[in-house]
This record gives C-alpha cells, sequence and structure tokens, in this order.
C-alpha cells in the first residue's frame, strides 16, 4: 500500500473596502517536494474579508481534492477567524459565512484535514494570488507543477 500523499494548502482573502472588491486566494503545494502545483485566484465581487478569506479556503480545498481525493492536507491561513471556525472553537455567527462554513465542512468531511494559523509574512503567496484577481476582477487556475519532482 502507498504512502497517503500530504498536501499543503495556502489559503487567503482579502477586500478593498470591507466590503468591497473581494478575492480569495490559494496555492497547492506538495509537502515533500515544496512544489507549488496549483495557484488558484477565487474573484468574489464586492463581499467582506472573511468572506473572501473563506472563498480562498474552499477554493484551495476543492484544488487539491480534485489532485487528490485521498490526500492528508495541512491548510495554512492568517486568518485567525477561519482557523478557529473551521477547527470548531470558535461559532460561525454570521448567515453568509455559515454557508460558506458549512461548504468548507462538507469538503472536509471525513478526510485527513488539519488547520494551522500561520504569520501574514508566512502566507504570502496565498494573498498574492488574492490580489491579483482583484486586480483582474477575474477567478483564474494556474496548474504549475505536476507533483512528481
Amino acid at each position: 500500500m502507498s504512502a497517503q500523499r500530504r498536501l499543503i494548502v495556502e489559503a487567503d482573502g482579502g477586500s478593498r473596502g470591507n466590503p468591497g472588491t473581494a478575492a480569495g486566494g490559494a496555492v497547492v503545494i506538495d509537502a515533500e517536494t515544496g512544489e507549488v502545483l496549483t495557484e488558484i485566484g477565487a474573484y468574489v465581487g464586492i463581499a467582506t474579508n472573511n468572506v473572501a478569506e473563506y472563498t480562498g479556503l474552499i477554493a484551495g480545498l476543492e484544488a487539491a481534492f480534485e489532485r487528490d481525493p485521498e490526500a492528508s492536507v495541512l491548510v495554512r491561513m492568517d486568518s485567525k477567524l477561519v482557523v478557529e471556525q473551521m477547527t470548531g472553537r470558535w461559532k460561525v455567527k454570521h448567515p453568509d459565512m455559515q454557508v460558506l462554513a458549512r461548504r468548507a465542512q462538507a469538503l472536509i468531511a471525513g478526510r485527513d484535514v488539519t488547520f494551522e494559523w500561520v504569520p501574514r509574512l508566512s502566507n504570502a503567496r496565498a494573498d498574492a494570488a488574492a490580489n491579483a484577481s482583484m486586480d483582474l476582477r477575474e477567478s483564474f487556475r494556474r496548474e504549475l507543477g505536476d507533483g512528481n519532482a
């Protein structure tokens, strides 16, 4: 039996105005090689920063599980709110965020997914993807590596 593949999802979101022009960003990384496999910008339109954070998380999880549905995933985010809500330590009170949190929970149900808060400076790749999506005012997805490096 082969070892379970380990992927890292770095996710972020931003809003210029809060609410304002918003997008999520994510990168999927091979945990063994450090190779960036996928880069995603998920344009939201006008929304809050927290909605954008969840959008980046969901986009990253979807990309990771499309690549390998059985992968073990470490999610790294600089949003303390989203990390604490996804681990169940904090309640999700806002209705828009409840919808997004349920969607993210459904994606990770029964899977090996852990969450880690990281300082903002350690999340630059996901932040750059979110900002690129806000600049373009559209979503994008770039497949960068095959993971076989």
